[in-house]
């Protein structure tokens, strides 16, 4: 499918050499911490030119979170937290409350095809940025705004953060070893997912650029990336009018599904259907009538689960591993992050990339998680130093939108 032709670009876009699916489709991202940049560099990683706006002097906040940073032996430190979210893009510092960075910004905008923005409600309208205004200066234009918990309703314009979403969202309400426990996901899961939703949302809406000629604001947030990966724990409540509790080690609706103890540490298994435990109690002489249908073994949860957990301790985990995959059934260890980035099959997916940083050197980064049969992005741009290509995006500039023409 073609654009109108009324939709289309001067031929002075943007590209990237590297290639991949989004290659001629120019971002810019003015936003900071986690969510917003992580949608972004999502859209980076297909090709898609990214410019991220910083704050002159310290940038994005994530450049200061730490330790650890690393300390180059010139040149400011650099904190890896920045590093993990900002792949594949440039920076370029400008004042936003000054006229003169301001004018940049509008130049920005007129050649973009997205900007992504994750202020609190009412600081783009302070400085002259409304999404009315930002549609004026350019029709085309695909907006993704990120907030904590909705830009409109009782609580809009609420800051959001990772953890309190966590919370709030209730998926802490299911995490834990218990009702007394509840506990944060090892990783800022509401900030990623909505990142995740956000560049969903955003790839949807340049597809239906396609056919009208027009962007749209495409709206979530941390709330909605909570609600939005409730999966059966909420239809439990919606419709079986359940309220769940803490799954903690093992699935609520399947057994035997958890984490056991094997003689010398932990092993995962997922017998997902009778047919698999058939095999997996006989060999394990945990074969009862009463537990032949997974209905039954989940009302009669702890006692299956003791008896798997007495007869793995008979065994090491590299036997056991062994076995059950003998039996066919699904099994798995508990991997250390050493243990993962170590792993041949991590590797064997892209899933480590190098890049070479400008104050760094080559340095290892947790790889883009989706992969094309075409290639997709030809190679890597390492997170930018603070302001790093501000002279270069302000050349870009001129020679698209000279100052005799303005």
């Amino acid at each position: 499918m073609t654009e109108p032709e009324h939709s289309r670009r001067s031929p002075a876009e943007p590209h990237n050499d590297a290639g991949g699916p989004l290659a001629g489709i120019l971002v810019i991202d003015l936003s900071r911490a986690l969510a917003g940049p992580h949608a972004a560099m999502m859209l980076g990683d297909q090709g898609a030119r990214v410019i991220k706006v910083e704050a002159p002097g310290h940038g994005d906040d994530t450049r200061g979170w730490g330790p650890p940073f690393v300390q180059p032996a010139e040149g400011e430190r650099e904190s890896t937290y920045f590093l993990s979210c900002n792949r594949n893009k440039e920076s370029i510092t400008l004042d936003l409350k000054d006229p003169a960075g301001a004018a940049v910004l509008t130049r920005l905008v007129r050649q973009a095809d997205v900007l992504v923005e994750n202020f609190r409600t009412g600081v783009l309208d302070r400085l002259g940025f409304s999404m009315a205004q930002l549609r004026e200066l350019n029709p085309r234009l695909v907006i993704l705004s990120i907030t904590g918990f909705g830009h409109d309703g009782p609580e809009g314009g609420r800051p959001g953060y990772d953890q309190i979403a966590q919370g709030e969202g209730g998926l802490m309400s299911l995490t834990g070893s218990s009702s007394d426990d509840p506990t944060k996901v090892g990783v800022p899961i509401a900030d990623l997912l909505a990142g995740m939703y956000g560049a969903y949302g955003v790839l949807a809406a340049l597809h239906e650029r396609q056919r009208t000629g027009r962007g749209q604001v495409v709206r979530t947030s941390l709330l909605a990336g909570m609600v939005g990966v409730h999966a059966f724990q909420g239809t439990r409540y919606t419709v079986a009018g359940e309220v769940p509790g803490v799954a903690g080690r093992h699935h609520p609706s399947i057994c035997p599904y958890g984490l056991f103890s094997a003689a010398d540490g932990m092993v995962q298994i997922a017998v997902g259907s009778d047919r698999l435990w058939q095999a997996f109690a006989a060999a394990f002489g945990v074969d009862r009538p009463e537990w032949a249908r997974n209905a039954d073994r989940v009302a009669d949860r702890e006692a299956v689960i003791a008896a798997i957990d007495d007869a793995f301790s008979h065994y090491s985990r590299e036997r056991l591993m062994a076995i059950l995959a003998e039996l066919g059934t699904p099994a798995g260890q508990v991997r250390s992050l050493d243990e993962v980035y170590e792993w041949e099959q991590t590797r064997s997916q892209g899933l480590l990339i190098e890049v070479e940083h400008p104050s760094l050197g080559t340095v290892a980064l947790p790889g883009p998680p989706v992969r094309y049969d075409s290639g997709g992005l030809g190679s890597h741009r390492p997170p930018p130093t603070l302001g790093q290509h501000t002279e270069e995006i302000l050349a870009w500039l001129d020679t698209i939108d000279p100052p005799a023409a303005r």
